[in-house]
């Protein structure tokens, strides 16, 4: 038989096989990847949905922490792996921030899909107890009379906290030093035990601390006031036109097959639209939203196309 009938023999068994597979998505565990600390934002809302989203999949549902590199690292196992819907990545707006600030990292982010949202939710500024300001304008007041005295901590060097510390920064004319951490857990443990100054960090990584009055909340990146925090005000009640929330997203591997995207975003939305469940969500100072593979597309490329255009007027993407 001739070579290239042979092979168009074969694909065109394969097909079959290939619709039953997806048929039968998931016929094992399916691995989501969280590429930041325990006790982070990520890592509550993987652990807060995962019963549900197990429960529709009729599989369960593997959490794993692997971080680094500001998530790069756990991204990039994800995209490495086969696109058969198996291996997962849950991640914010770091995804479009990373690639722009480091243009070293081990992984192209275009290789990976997002397939659908989970939630949108402002970070909060965070301020140890025993600062000498006690509000939002004295914390600035103080910043600038004492330029990159004061420090403030995020997840990590061009994630979407730095952003908004830098946007922060950029509009009330203060110089502060950043200190990049693996997760926002890890920063809300040293702005407890005193050795940085502030944290952007989500309301979920920051909350122990806010209840241990070891810090206090001065502030919240969003258009308004959190129920959850209604004494911190909006930034942007001090600084007009303030404003930055971030997301949390789904990926695949770019690759992988529609209908399996499908599934997948199915899943979560059994997991979001539980009641008990969105409860939760909500007490990390998260709103939950749910998006159908082409919305999150369309909200990843909205985004990314902000975030570019912030960044590079700020001078955090590399090469300007």
């Amino acid at each position: 038989m001739h070579a290239t009938r042979r092979a168009a023999l074969a694909a065109g068994l394969a097909l079959p096989f290939a619709a039953r597979a997806q048929e039968g998505f998931p016929s094992r565990p399916v691995r989501l990847i969280v590429p930041y600390s325990a006790g982070g934002i990520a890592d509550t809302v993987a652990r807060i949905v995962q019963p549900k989203v197990a429960e529709h999949l009729g599989q369960s549902l593997i959490v794993e922490n692997r971080t680094g590199a500001s998530g790069a690292l756990g991204a990039a196992l994800v995209a490495q792996s086969p696109p058969d819907g198996y291996t997962l990545v849950m991640e914010g707006a770091t995804t479009i921030t990373s690639p722009l600030a480091n243009k070293s990292l081990p992984l192209d982010y275009d290789s990976l899909v997002p397939f659908t949202q989970l939630t949108s939710a402002p970070y909060v500024l965070g301020m140890r107890a025993d600062f000498a300001a006690r509000d939002l304008r004295g914390f600035l007041e103080d910043a600038r009379k004492r330029p990159g005295a004061v420090t403030f901590g995020t997840p990590g060097v061009a994630h979407i906290g730095h952003l908004m510390g830098e946007l922060m920064q950029s509009m009330a004319g203060v110089k502060m030093e950043h200190i990049p951490y693996r997760g926002g857990a890890d920063a809300a443990r040293d702005l407890a035990a005193g050795r940085i100054d502030s944290v952007f960090i989500s309301e979920s990584s920051l909350r122990p601390v806010l209840e241990s009055s070891k810090a206090r909340a001065i502030g919240v990146t969003g258009a308004a006031r959190r129920p959850n925090l209604p004494d911190a005000p909006a930034i942007g009640e001090v600084l007009p036109g303030y404003e930055l929330s971030t997301w949390i997203l789904l990926f695949a591997p770019a690759a992988t097959p529609a209908p399996v995207q499908d599934r997948l975003a199915a899943a979560f939305r059994h997991a979001v639209e539980d009641p008990a469940t969105r409860a939760r969500l909500e007490s990390t100072g998260s709103d939950p939203v749910w998006t159908d593979p082409a919305g999150a597309l369309a909200l990843y490329a909205r985004d990314k196309a902000v975030i570019t255009r912030l960044m590079r007027e700020s001078g955090l993407a590399a090469g300007g």
